[in-house]
């Protein structure tokens, strides 16, 4: 099993959206930067579990648990001419984007805000908190993933 984290800004797609779909399950939809798409489509595996990170808020940080349920397919919304995810370089039989569904898991009791894992020198490996990095998903290793459990 592999651990990741996974960014959303809360106005736009939030722990309580996922929590509310049928089956409480939902594509992961969007992605448009290549390394991301190459985690999503060759990476994440089913039963694979993932930290829902709330993005550009005011207080980002980790709000609960995910897991993967679908590997990677073709991203659809990048074939859609009326969708704001479109792309004309992307096609059916050649598709640039791909997606996984994520099913809810759990909130967490409390966010653990970005703020408090900056100050954890036990996560200075962590992608999140490396400069530069504005990766929407991103690993996380079984040590950092209990450690961050452990702040709950």
């Amino acid at each position: 099993m592999q651990y990741w984290l996974m960014k959303s800004e809360p106005d736009a797609f939030g722990i309580d959206d996922l929590f509310q779909r049928p089956q409480q399950t939902e594509p992961w939809d969007g992605v448009r930067n290549y390394q991301a798409r190459n985690m999503l489509r060759d990476e994440m595996k089913t039963g694979d579990q993932v930290f829902f990170y709330h993005s550009n808020c005011d207080e980002p940080g980790i709000v609960g648990i995910a897991q993967i349920v679908r590997e990677g397919y073709p991203d659809h919304t990048a074939f859609d001419p009326d969708n704001k995810h479109f792309d004309p370089k992307s096609h059916p039989d050649k598709p640039s984007w791909y997606m996984v569904d994520v099913k809810f898991v759990r909130k967490l009791s409390r966010t653990i805000s970005l703020r408090e894992l900056k100050l954890k020198t036990e996560l200075a490996e962590l992608a999140l908190l490396r400069r530069g990095n504005r990766l929407s998903i991103m690993p996380v290793n079984a040590e950092q993933w209990q450690f961050i459990l452990a702040l709950e």
